[in-house]
């Protein structure tokens, strides 16, 4: 099977990994990928998605597998336009990943549909968003479209809403677009997976990603600095809640408005006191969770993902380990206010019983590694139990040096102690 993934960061290179695994001789190809990703799949000669898909259309792609959001909504939409050249996509058209690209129509598709979630009022200005949060903190404010994991700020008052409020409305950091103010949920959050092919669903095993950038949940906030993942990790009785709660009336929602979905979707969530509740949308894996789940999969992915895109949920190809798996997030100098390159990075090559993907590297001219980004590595490793898999996790990232590497060293063990 010919195979081409789009994305370049940490969550593709966990995907291209995971698929080079599946069983079968597939031929694994990336765009536009990364130095480390093309250590396991051929770079594409395109510039863009027109050149990507004559290219794919030449070349005998049989699948192709979305990783990065921004791919999904740009332009009219890769899997849209993978439909138009006879591609199989693993990945929902243009008018279904605005579940992801707009907050607004993501919250009046949960309202519309009865799935629990905050309560939240679209504002299209500044002066309209201060009378909306009513002096009511800590308020949520989200801004409507893509904003790379940073338009979502959690403001505990008026001075921190107002700044958040400027950088959206007057520097318009995130480009135009409306905002919403939403309540502010409170209880432990959890990434849950689903495959949805049409009517019919499969839940992969959730995560639990850690996103400000000190220890203690401390700190500005990132697009997160690790991750948990497990079958474990929350109750039977939880997760049959969310499965009746949300993920089947979302997939009956997407089907009654006439929303068609083959693809990933991540449904971010809080344990609230009142129960499960949707804080957010996204129309792939997460970042990092991916990272920590993808070790956890057993079978055939790439078959997997191939029958679900021609239409066919194959849950016999697939299954999940039932131990526990934690990522720890390397990040550089800087991040997440600023990111530094070019320093040099060693202990790579000393993980042999880890995975380590690279989310923001290159070779230098010396031929080694070296920083190229906020969030630079992934260092990821697995147990039976969750003391094994923090214990290997974090010895992994122990082994790994660069200047001005910044970690967490809680990753796994905060929130956990009492679990």
């Amino acid at each position: 099977m010919k195979i081409l993934v789009v994305g370049k960061g940490g969550r593709e290179h966990a995907l291209v990994r995971a698929l080079v695994e599946s069983p079968g001789a597939h031929e694994v190809f990336c765009f536009p990928g990364s130095a480390a990703i093309h250590e396991l799949a051929k770079p594409v000669p395109a510039d863009g998605l027109d050149s990507l898909i004559a290219w794919m259309s030449g070349n005998g792609i049989d699948l192709c597998v979305a990783g990065e959001e921004s791919y999904l909504v740009t332009g009219e939409g890769l899997a849209n336009r993978c439909a138009g050249a006879g591609i199989p996509c693993w990945g929902p058209p243009k008018e279904s990943a605005q579940l992801e690209a707009s907050k607004e129509f993501a919250k009046a598709f949960l309202v519309r549909h009865g799935i629990p979630t905050a309560k939240a009022t679209a504002c299209g200005g500044y002066a309209e968003a201060i009378d909306a949060i009513a002096g009511c903190y800590p308020t949520v404010l989200k801004f409507d479209g893509l904003a790379a994991g940073k338009g979502v700020a959690v403001c505990p008052d008026e001075a921190s809403a107002r700044e958040f409020l400027d950088e959206v409305f007057t520097q318009r950091r995130f480009g135009d677009g409306r905002l919403l103010v939403e309540d502010c949920l409170t209880g432990p959050e959890v990434s849950v997976f689903a495959a949805i092919v049409d009517d019919r669903y499969l839940v992969f095993t959730p995560a639990r990603d850690y996103k400000r950038i000190g220890e203690g949940d401390t700190g500005p906030n990132t697009g997160g600095m690790g991750a948990v993942a497990s079958r474990n990790l929350v109750s039977r009785e939880t997760m049959d809640r969310i499965t009746a709660d949300i993920v089947a009336p979302t997939v009956a929602g997407l089907r009654s408005d006439g929303l068609p979905y083959r693809g990933f979707l991540y449904f971010g969530l809080m344990l609230t006191p009142d129960g499960p509740k949707v804080i957010e949308y996204n129309c792939r894996f997460g970042d990092p969770e991916c990272q920590a789940v993808m070790p956890l999969v057993r079978g055939d992915l790439a078959g997997f993902c191939l029958a679900g895109a021609n239409g066919e949920l194959r849950e016999d190809l697939i299954d999940f380990d039932n131990g526990w798996s934690v990522c720890v997030i390397l990040a550089s100098a800087g991040y997440p206010e600023s990111s530094r390159s070019g320093d040099r990075i060693s202990g790579i090559e000393n993980n042999a019983l880890a995975r380590v993907y690279h989310a923001g590297t290159r070779i230098g001219a010396d031929g080694s590694w070296e920083t190229h980004g906020g969030r630079v590595l992934a260092v990821v490793a697995g147990g039976s139990d969750l003391a094994t898999a923090v214990t290997a996790a974090h010895a992994a990232a122990d082994r790994i040096h660069f200047d001005g590497m910044q970690r967490r060293r809680d990753i796994g063990i905060l929130h956990f102690t009492n679990s």
